[in-house]
């Protein structure tokens, strides 16, 4: 089968197309034939980062992936004996997170179930690229959210609002929770961000939002470039500031919401560039501009 093979750290041309052994699933494993997958930062910020300081990593269940990719989308070609909650043909998504094998490829091998990452049947009504781009902005917003007990009504900024957490943030805080939502993005994005339910925009070009006299119940820091000492006078208590930087945990039943969400139609997720397999180098070349919008695809068949 191809794969994207990364052999070594460093900039995106180690990441090479190849041809290398077609998975076949253990006991307890499904086997997917990937219709797209993603490039996040996450996978840039791996791919860069310093083989010394992958060692701690793997202490909080994260492994460097010889091929990377760390969502899907695609539908089941083969199960082991003891897999239950699936069969073949199957249309499913998830993540590969915890694993030592990635996404950006025709097959991936994953669990039924573990302890780090999550499979389930993808929305029905949403293409295989969109349900790719949904399992890791949209569980990490989920997460950060609940943790955070918003209740419907109250006010929540999203600081990075057009990112591919930002753009979650936007449409869950809105539309699952109930909240009245300010988003903070570029002006080229405001448009954007309105449009996916955000009831005030912000441009921080042209204005500070710290300096214009509102408070909010929540801040939610989707790029991680904020601090609380920043924005504590806007905010009731400390722990109302959330940020996309704090520990989050992937959980089958967050997936499952984010599937009802998706077929309801109160999320979409924003996908800005689609690549095929073969250029996966230069998607991670976009991605590590920092400029994207949402989600940037790899298309695999």
């Amino acid at each position: 089968m191809k794969a994207i093979v990364c052999t070594k750290q460093g900039p995106p041309e180690v990441l090479q197309l190849k041809d290398v052994e077609k998975p076949a699933p253990n006991a307890n494993e499904v086997l997917v034939k990937v219709y797209a997958s993603t490039v996040t930062i996450g996978d840039v910020i791996l791919r860069k980062m310093h083989p010394l300081l992958l060692l701690p990593m793997r202490l909080f269940g994260v492994k460097r992936k010889q091929t990377p990719g760390h969502e899907f989308a695609g539908e089941v070609e083969a199960v082991g004996w003891d897999v239950k909650r699936f069969r073949v043909g199957d249309q499913v998504f998830g993540t590969t997170t915890g694993l030592e094998v990635g996404a950006n490829a025709e097959y991936v091998c994953v669990p039924e179930e573990w302890e780090a990452g999550v499979l389930a049947v993808k929305p029905a009504n949403v293409t295989y690229e969109e349900s790719a781009a949904l399992p890791v902005g949209g569980m990490t917003v989920l997460f950060i959210l609940q943790k955070g007990k918003i209740q419907h009504g109250q006010k929540v900024l999203v600081y990075g609002a057009s990112g591919s957490v930002g753009t979650f943030a936007v449409q869950i805080a809105k539309h699952h929770f109930g909240a009245e939502v300010t988003g903070v993005c570029s002006a080229a994005n405001v448009e954007l961000v309105r449009s996916l339910g955000a009831d005030n925009v912000i441009d921080y070009t042209k204005e500070d939002f710290t300096q214009n006299g509102e408070s909010y119940d929540f801040i939610f820091d989707a790029v991680g470039k904020l601090s609380f000492t920043k924005v504590e006078k806007l905010l009731p208590r400390k722990e109302h500031f959330l940020s996309v930087q704090s520990s989050t945990n992937e959980k089958n039943e967050n997936l499952i919401l984010l599937k009802e969400l998706a077929e309801s139609g109160k999320i979409k997720p924003v996908i800005d560039k689609r690549y095929p397999l073969e250029q996966t180098a230069e998607a991670h070349r976009y991605v590590e501009t920092g400029r994207k919008k949402g989600n940037v695809v790899i298309t695999v068949a």
